[in-house]
């Protein structure tokens, strides 16, 4: 359904170091840098066919964070969402709501963590058992 994900950041360096380390733990590598005609710097890294962008906003404005917006990472373990989690908070993320863990619900059991990167944008590491 989704061609990519794009968040806006007002460090572009610090969100590299942060997302480098976090999509690192699912397995994602360097991202494409590119300068827009804009002049705006733009990181683009792509993993089994999904595209996570960063990008300094394009109207030279300060970048938000939305208000009830999550973006997930599927995972393919409890110990990657770990991974995921542990790789945030040590670069600069901040853990957010509850610690790590399985939660059960109406959706089944899951494995979640949640944090936040550097400029707000709240991030969910998933893993689905299967049943």
């Amino acid at each position: 359904m989704f061609s990519h994900v794009m968040v806006g950041s007002n460090d572009i360096e610090r969100s590299k170091r942060f997302y480098d380390a976090v999509l690192a733990a699912l397995g994602a590598g360097e991202p494409l840098r590119n300068e827009a005609s804009t002049g705006h710097n733009r990181l683009f890294y792509r993993h089994e066919g999904s595209t996570f962008c960063v990008s300094e906003p394009i109207n030279g404005e300060a970048a938000t964070f939305a208000n009830g917006g999550t973006i997930g990472f599927k995972c393919i373990s409890p110990e990657q969402v770990r991974e995921f989690h542990d790789a945030a908070v040590a670069h600069g993320g901040t853990s957010i709501e509850n610690p790590p863990g399985l939660r059960e619900g109406k959706m089944g059991a899951m494995y979640l963590a949640y944090v936040r990167d550097p400029d707000g944008n709240k991030l969910c590491a998933l893993h689905r058992p299967k049943v």
